[in-house]
C-alpha cells in the first residue's frame, strides 16, 4: 500500500513550509520529494500520474543529524555550515531540502 502525495513547483512560488506533528512523515515525504527531483532529472523511471518538474542546476539536501567529534562540531554546528554552504551555492534554479533545520541547538554555539 502506497499514500499518493502532490507538490507543485511554479514560478510564483519560490519556497514551500512542510509542517506537521511527530511521525507524520514529513521527513518521509522530504526524501521522497528529493529521489523524485534525482530520477526525474537523470531520464529514470517515476512511479507517478504525472511529473511536470523544473530543472534543478543544484540539488542541496539536509536531512538527519550528526555532529563531527573529530573537528569538535556540534551537530548544531555542523547543521548550520552545511547551511550556509547550501545557501551560499544556490541559485534561484536550485532545490534545497532542509529537515528540522536547528534540532541540535546548544547553547554553547
Amino acid at each position: 500500500e502506497y499514500i499518493p502525495n502532490s507538490i507543485v513547483f511554479d514560478d510564483q512560488t519560490s519556497s514551500q513550509l512542510i509542517t506537521g506533528p511527530n511521525m507524520s512523515g514529513k521527513s518521509t515525504y522530504m526524501r521522497q520529494l528529493a529521489l523524485t527531483v534525482i530520477m526525474a532529472q537523470i531520464g529514470a523511471f517515476v512511479a507517478a500520474e504525472m511529473v511536470d518538474l523544473p530543472i534543478f542546476d543544484a540539488i542541496f539536501t539536509r536531512i538527519g543529524a550528526a555532529d563531527d567529534l573529530i573537528s569538535g562540531q556540534s551537530t548544531f554546528m555542523v547543521e548550520m555550515m552545511e547551511a550556509n554552504h547550501a545557501i551560499k551555492r544556490a541559485t534561484n534554479k536550485s532545490l534545497i531540502l532542509f529537515d528540522e533545520l536547528g534540532r541540535g541547538t546548544a547553547t554553547y554555539d
